[in-house]
């Protein structure tokens, strides 16, 4: 999509903080962290939210969902995380492209927020 602001940092148009990137999916560092390590895993197919994912994504996301761990060690998550997924403005999705916000380095408060 010509006007989403991450699938242009996907395609490399605008620079971001990478943690890790293959052919499927981009790792940032979040612009405005809510803890000290605050990541999004992005996929690089343009997904608007999860209410748009279709049967089709499935190996997408189960795939995105297997990396999470990978990318948690990787920034020094040894001690637990959060994985966050919004949807839709009552969700605070605030870009309309899907992804998973990665938080950890510190306890997590329950209810969140």
């Amino acid at each position: 999509m010509s006007d989403c602001i991450f699938c242009k940092i996907a395609a490399g148009e605008i620079p971001s903080n990478k943690v890790y990137e293959d052919d499927k999916i981009l790792v940032f560092h979040d612009l405005e962290p809510q803890a000290p390590v605050h990541i999004l895993m992005i996929p690089k197919k343009h997904i608007t939210s999860t209410d748009d994912v279709t049967d089709a994504d499935a190996e997408l996301l189960g795939y995105m969902l297997t990396k999470v761990k990978d990318v948690a060690k990787e920034a020094g998550m040894d001690n637990g995380y959060r994985v966050v997924i919004n949807c839709g403005e009552d969700g605070f999705q605030t870009v309309k492209h899907l992804h998973m916000h990665i938080l950890g380095k510190r306890p997590m408060k329950w209810p969140p927020g």
